[in-house]
């Protein structure tokens, strides 16, 4: 089975695209798939490599997905002329804006080659915190009070209760995401945040244990993960942001499984669910909550493409749960290619 394998791209979470895809590449089964590895540099060349090693955006050839289902998969340029190579499948291991975000989704729905992952829809909704967070009450569940800055608009200083955090409303990794603890702090943080989006959301501090589930899966039949704890020394949790995050963070460290009740596991979980269902996800993703000292659980954000790295977390959840990553990319396969009803 020729399996394409998408990482890299645009945005500022490209090094952990790179990362994320080294992981699948030693976990993947090449007895049973035959796999296709596509770079997208930063500047959006994309190259057809041998892998993701430390040379794949100087070797390689030029490669592009085409848009005709009649092609079925890549355009590559060799010698000046262009080779066709059939893709039975795509698994995309991008990770923020152009890859997660529903752009690359609604490509490959035009290209009619079946994906792993959300769609185009959901994709594009979990995206955007304020979006999400607006679907997600409406399932009844609950959210950090939340206010949004458009491109033009200042906030309004008077109206928030500090502690907040600032943050790009469609961006992710922590990037750009200031905690704000006094009025003259807020206007810098929003000029932070939109150096990666012009739509800033201001959410409350939510006074909680951060917790993440790792769910995969479609419809009824979803699989969850061990849940995990955050655990925080000072500060607040700022992933992908360390300057050797395989070492180790400097203010964070993951319990997996959560050290919490029994009964508070299960309800974090139940309510992951609720809300990748209510998002409409399919295949897997990553659904990050608060747990309060009161039992409450409250919705952090969602990530449609978590990373797959050697620390990442939903690898970590999973495998505590029993299934490996080789397991987890083999099922999202299945499952992508049974094209189950979502």
């Amino acid at each position: 089975m020729k399996v394409g394998i998408l990482f890299g791209g645009r945005s500022e979470e490209h090094p952990v695209s790179v990362k994320s895809a080294r992981e699948v590449a030693k976990s993947l089964d090449t007895a049973k798939y035959e796999p296709y590895y596509i770079g997208i540099t930063r500047s959006g060349a994309w190259r057809l490599c041998d892998g993701p090693d430390a040379d794949w955006e100087t070797g390689g050839r030029p490669a592009v997905l085409s848009p005709d289902a009649g092609v079925h998969g890549l355009l590559v340029l060799d010698q000046g002329r262009h080779e066709t190579i059939r893709l039975d499948i795509v698994v995309p291991v991008l990770h923020g804006r152009l890859g997660e975000d529903g752009a690359m989704q609604g490509l490959l729905e035009l290209s009619g080659i079946p994906y792993v992952g959300c769609d185009v829809q959901s994709s594009a909704l979990c995206m955007d915190k304020v979006l999400t967070y607006l679907v997600v009450r409406g399932a009844g569940i609950a959210t950090p009070r939340f206010w949004t800055v458009g491109a033009d608009e200042k906030p309004d200083p008077d109206q928030l209760a500090y502690p907040v955090f600032v943050k790009p409303a469609r961006s992710g990794s922590s990037f750009g995401v200031t905690k704000v603890a006094r009025e003259e702090e807020l206007a810098p943080a929003v000029e932070d945040a939109r150096q990666y989006d012009s739509k800033v959301v201001i959410e409350e501090a939510v006074d909680g244990s951060e917790v993440g589930c790792a769910i995969l899966g479609d419809g009824d039949g979803l699989i969850v993960g061990e849940v995990d704890r955050v655990a925080l020394s000072h500060g607040f949790f700022r992933i992908h942001q360390e300057s050797a995050p395989e070492t180790g963070s400097e203010n964070s460290t993951f319990i997996v499984p959560a050290d919490i009740p029994a009964e508070s596991r299960a309800y974090v979980q139940e309510t992951a669910k609720a809300v990748y269902r209510a998002l409409g996800c399919r295949g897997i993703a990553r659904v990050d909550l608060f747990l309060k000292a009161d039992g409450q659980v409250v919705l952090n954000e969602v990530n449609t493409l978590p990373g797959l790295t050697s620390y990442s977390r939903y690898p970590r959840m999973m495998a505590a749960a029993g299934l490996p990553l080789a397991e987890v990319i083999d099922r999202l396969i299945s499952s992508a290619l049974a094209g189950k009803p979502q």
